[in-house]
Parts: C-alpha cells; sequence; structure tokens
C-alpha cells in the first residue's frame, strides 16, 4: 500500500477531470491493503476506481480516499473471479480474445470491475446481472468478508442494494461466462442493425466487441484525452421509468419501452426534445452537452463542477418543465449541490 497523501486533486482520477482536494489518499494495491486502509481509516472513506461515474465537488472530499488498484482474474472453466481494481475494458478484451461471449456488449465501459456491480451496469441490451453471479463484499458493520448471491444484490435498472451505501465493499466479482465463444442473444436494434442481424441472433464475440467499441466512439463514449467530448462520466441521466398515464401524454413519436414498474423513456430524447441540442453550452462554453450524445456533459477543458452542475440542473429542470419529467443523475454525486 502506498504511503498516505494528502491534498491530492481528485480531478488528477476521474474521466470528468473534476473534483478538489482529498484530506488524504492512499492506493490500495492489493485485497489486504484495502481491508487495512478501510478498517485503518479514522472518517469518511470514499472508495475510488477508475472515476467514470463519480462528480466529485469543487471543495474536494474531507475524508479518506482508498484508489482501489488490486488486478487480475482467475479462470476455472466458464466462471472468472476478478478482482475489484482491474479495469473493466481491459478484462472484457481479455476475455473476448479468450473465446468467452457474453461480455462483449459491455466492451469500451471505462471504470473498474468492483464498481461495475453497485450500479448494474449496462449497454446495449446487456447488463451485468445478466452475467454476475457471486461478489466477495467486505460488510463495515460487521467487519466480515462474506460472499453475495446476485439475488441478494437486489439488481434492478442501473441500481443495487451497493448504491448509495456505506458498508459494502466489493473485493472482487464472479462471472459466468459463455464458453463458446459466441455473444449472447443481440437484444439491441441499433446493435442489431450495425451487425446486419435479426434482434436474437448470436454472432461471434469478438464480432460485437468491435461493433459496440464503434457505435460508442461515434457517441464520444470511449475514453480519449484529446477529444473533449470523452472527459464525461458517460450518460449523465438514467433513462426514467414512468408511470403509464406520463406516457399518454408525451408526443407519439417520444420512444418508450416496457420496464419493471413502468414505462422507460429515453432521457436522450427528452432532452433533446426539451430544447437541449448537442454541444448545448453551459456557463462561459467551459461545460457543454457532448457534440456526439445529448446525454453526456462534458468538460470542454477549465471547467469546474459547479459549471457542470449548473449544466445539468438546466437541463434537469428545462426536461420537466416540457414534459414533467425528472431526471436523476446516473453518477455519484460527492460533496455536490443538486
Amino acid at each position: 500500500m502506498t504511503p498516505v497523501e494528502t491534498r491530492t486533486v481528485l480531478a488528477e482520477h476521474t474521466t470528468l477531470r473534476l473534483g478538489g482536494p482529498a484530506r488524504a489518499f492512499v492506493v490500495a494495491e492489493s485485497t489486504a491493503d484495502l481491508l487495512s486502509a478501510v478498517r485503518g481509516a479514522e472518517d469518511r472513506v470514499l472508495l475510488l476506481g477508475g472515476g467514470s461515474n463519480l462528480v466529485v465537488g469543487d471543495s474536494g472530499f474531507s475524508g479518506t480516499v482508498v484508489k482501489i488498484a488490486t488486478h487480475g482474474w482467475r479462470i476455472d472453466g466458464g466462471q472468472v473471479d476478478v478482482a475489484a481494481g482491474q479495469n473493466w475494458d481491459e478484462f472484457v478484451a481479455a476475455m473476448v480474445d479468450a473465446g468467452f461471449g457474453g461480455l462483449e456488449c459491455l466492451s469500451g465501459i471505462p471504470g473498474s470491475v468492483g464498481a461495475t456491480p453497485i450500479q448494474n451496469v449496462g449497454a446495449y441490451g446487456c447488463e451485468v446481472a445478466d452475467l454476475l453471479t457471486s461478489i466477495e463484499c467486505f460488510d463495515r458493520r460487521t467487519g466480515e468478508v462474506h460472499t453475495a448471491t446476485a439475488k441478494e444484490l437486489g439488481f434492478a435498472y442501473r441500481t443495487s442494494v451497493l448504491k448509495g451505501a456505506d458498508w459494502g465493499i466489493v473485493l472482487s466479482v464472479r462471472f459466468a461466462l459463455r464458453e463458446d465463444g459466441l455473444s449472447a442473444p443481440i437484444r439491441y436494434a441499433e446493435l442489431a442493425r450495425k451487425l446486419g442481424v435479426e434482434p436474437g441472433a448470436r454472432v461471434p464475440a469478438a464480432r460485437v466487441r468491435e461493433a459496440v467499441l464503434e457505435l460508442r466512439r461515434g457517441k464520444g463514449m470511449v475514453l480519449d484525452p484529446l477529444d473533449h467530448d470523452t472527459w464525461s462520466a458517460g450518460s449523465f441521466f438514467t433513462n426514467p421509468i414512468v408511470v403509464p398515464e406520463t406516457v399518454e401524454g408525451m408526443p407519439a413519436d417520444a420512444p418508450r419501452y416496457p420496464a419493471d414498474g413502468g414505462v422507460k423513456l429515453s432521457a436522450a430524447w427528452l432532452i433533446e426534445h426539451a430544447g437541449f441540442a448537442k454541444g448545448y453550452p453551459g456557463p462561459g462554453g467551459r461545460v457543454s452537452l457532448s457534440h456526439k450524445h445529448t446525454l453526456a456533459l462534458t468538460n470542454r477543458g477549465s471547467a469546474t463542477t459547479a459549471d457542470l452542475l449548473t449544466l445539468a440542473r438546466e437541463v434537469r429542470d428545462g426536461v420537466y418543465a416540457r414534459f414533467g419529467v425528472t431526471l436523476v443523475p446516473e453518477p455519484l454525486l460527492i460533496n455536490c449541490v443538486w
């Protein structure tokens, strides 16, 4: 474990490149180091993976930030155990190259493996909940390490029992993958069109990964330090799930999909049709909606977190005024006024 640093600027550790200083900052390179850092912390603890789903206020974090830097995986047939700090896309690429299917639609997503079950990461018709069988978790309430099954994690759309909670720390994740090298059935219409197949088809996982990466790059959703459209936290808002009565007042061309508990609407469609086009600027042009995708709020290079949140609130309020639908942030907000 690295020595404790003080006043580390968190903007250096988030994909938005925003965030003030941490009172203390430590890097845990093993599970033992991670447990030691958490157990030994005398104040609040913020766990940091890839920093891709995190918005930190300009005043920073007044406690201890623990950077999870564990890595690697172990394969047992179609079961794979992965360290929480492992870079997610490096892991996905390695599994596809090794002839496993199932993860390909989640290619190109930034961040670490341990973060994926917290909000049930998903894209292109696939969610982590489809593949995850269990996690090893440290429970800060009891001081014990235990195994939690997928059912116990209470997965739902972009959430789990771990989201917003500070008691559970993911140490490793176990996935069950397909050993035939083929993808999961293609569910997402855009991806099916890109591949030239019918929905439900199964194709080589490597081919799906390539198509997904191409689609994500076109939307500025693959990290590139030279492209400010990728200086984001990915999709800033989740697709809202509303009661059927809300949908009755929506325009006929508004995309809608069946969902548990109601009807899912497209946040990107709502944002654009509320008057916020791609590239819509925030304060001083220091932030804007991505020029490639209206769901991403981006740092144009000299922004503050306050700038970003001002734009986010403007978009949220504009969508509510136009459609009566409240958008909810997808990333974790730390020391932010929402």
